[in-house]
């Protein structure tokens, strides 16, 4: 999937590398929902980010949020996986982008049996992307 960037007086001088950061912590995301990583998908969180979950559950800051992901990723892939593909990037600034992701959710026979679009406000702190205010947001059929 290719991603869209929005043309903006503040993209980094360097974009390319710039979305490729970006893309790859979308991917830590996913690699740490597969692999029920509570630990490598906090770590990923500024330390007072924000998150809302799909079903409107609002957490403030990293203990909280690693608090909730305890309770609910373990044993959340039994029944299926779910891919990210970062869909389209607007830098705010040169170190702040909104990051749309299009999230599918698969049952085991491979069938769609979802979908959501998170929005995902990074900052690059001390050189590192990092998920600082994040809504996850289901698509709803209709």
């Amino acid at each position: 999937m290719s991603t869209e960037i929005t043309p903006s007086p503040y993209q980094p001088a360097d974009a390319e590398a710039e979305i490729a950061a970006i893309r790859a912590v979308v991917a830590a995301v996913a690699h740490a929902q597969a692999h029920e990583n509570v630990d490598q998908f906090t770590a990923l969180f500024r330390a007072d980010a924000l998150w809302t979950t799909g079903h409107g559950k609002r957490l403030y800051g990293q203990p909280a949020i690693a608090e909730f992901t305890a309770q609910v990723l373990p044993g959340a892939t039994a029944h299926g996986k779910t891919t990210y593909d970062v869909e389209h990037i607007l830098f705010l600034r040169p170190d702040v982008a909104a990051v749309k992701v299009r999230q599918r959710h698969y049952a085991d026979a491979g069938d769609l049996d979802g979908e959501g679009t998170p929005l995902y406000v990074m900052t690059k702190e001390d050189g590192r992307w990092l998920l600082t205010a994040n809504q996850n947001t289901p698509v709803v059929a209709g």
